[in-house]
């Protein structure tokens, strides 16, 4: 199935090309403008007056987080940056040690990124707060509502409140986490492992949730409206896990769309509908429908894997970006 059917349809046609030319390692929209994230120094702009270049670190940058007004990223210079819509940036922190830092999150307001075993959050209002972690921080994610940090780590992740004196509260599960993200409700926590597997606590009871067969480590999880459905990367199809009843995916099957050769390796859920565009390895982005499977071709088989993708907030366009520099904004009104 490497090759998408003849009969495919698709919106290709629809594509704006935007010159990049730079490895990109994610995308943002700040208000309707496209933002690209490349893999050394700066970010792209992509907005009705053309292309803007805006160099923000001094190498890599390892991470970056948007709330759809600012774009926070961090850097192997040691440096947190906020960029905000005009292409204005500001560093908030240069770490001391100029350790890499190696994530980042925002949220309402609030800063979080680590170093090391460290992670360090600032509210708008505020100083900032640290803690360490009983390992290197492998994700960060604050909860849907208030000042509360996600940080996954080796063997479980912790929860902590920046503004409490009191230890962060501990889910084990062995093993090394690399990722970390809550339900838009907040009654549940996923982190992806080092293995090919992700795995999940009730927030309310501590309720474990195993979530395995893939083919390889989970590196995109996206969450569809209200938080029905966790798409995810790691495999040669799209998997989603149910997280509609209390229950979230305890004791069900994943629905599996858009099987191919090829594997997933970016999901990104449109911001209103059951629709989840797909990045695979071979560089093909398809547009899937939920209910019934039904795919959209949205961009052919390219050099390199797709590595970057993006809905503005009203799902009436996607951009993406690759491995190899190529970029495009999809209108799909």
């Amino acid at each position: 199935m490497t090759d998408v059917p003849a009969d495919t349809p698709s919106v290709i046609d629809r594509t704006q090309p935007v010159a990049v030319g730079e490895p990109i390692i994610a995308a943002h929209f700040i208000g309707d403008t496209a933002v690209f994230v490349l893999a050394e120094e700066a970010l792209v702009f992509a907005g009705s007056n053309g292309t803007q270049r805006v160099a923000v670190h001094g190498g890599g940058i390892l991470e970056s987080a948007s709330d759809g007004k600012r774009i926070v990223t961090g850097g192997d210079d040691g440096k947190v940056v906020v960029t905000d819509g005009k292409g204005a940036s500001i560093t908030i922190v240069t770490d001391a040690k100029r350790r890499w830092i190696d994530h980042v999150a925002v949220n309402a307001g609030a800063i979080a990124w680590s170093a090391g075993k460290q992670a360090f959050a600032k509210a708008a209002k505020g100083d900032e707060k640290t803690v360490e972690a009983p390992s290197s921080v492998g994700g960060l994610a604050f909860a849907p509502k208030g000042f509360r940090l996600a940080i996954a780590h080796y063997n479980g992740a912790s929860l902590w409140f920046p503004n409490v004196a009191a230890k962060p509260e501990l889910h084990e599960w062995k093993g090394s986490h690399v990722g970390v993200t809550f339900s838009p409700d907040g009654k549940f926590l996923v982190t992806a492992m080092q293995e090919p597997a992700l795995h999940g606590w009730r927030l309310a009871d501590d309720k474990h949730m195993r979530m395995t067969g893939y083919s390889a480590k989970v590196r995109s999880l996206s969450w569809t409206p209200g938080g029905k459905w966790l798409a995810t990367s790691g495999s040669t199809q799209l998997i989603l896990w149910p997280f509609a009843s209390k229950d979230g995916p305890m004791g069900k099957q994943p629905q599996l769309l858009a099987p191919r050769d090829t594997k997933v390796v970016v999901v990104a859920a449109h911001p209103t509908q059951e629709v989840v565009a797909v990045g695979f390895d071979d560089g093909v982005i398809l547009l899937v429908r939920l209910g019934d499977g039904a795919e959209v071709l949205a961009r052919k088989p390219g050099n390199a894997a797709v590595s970057a993708l993006a809905w503005n907030t009203t799902g009436a366009i996607v951009v993406f970006g690759t491995a190899d520099g190529e970029a495009g904004i999809i209108d799909l009104t």
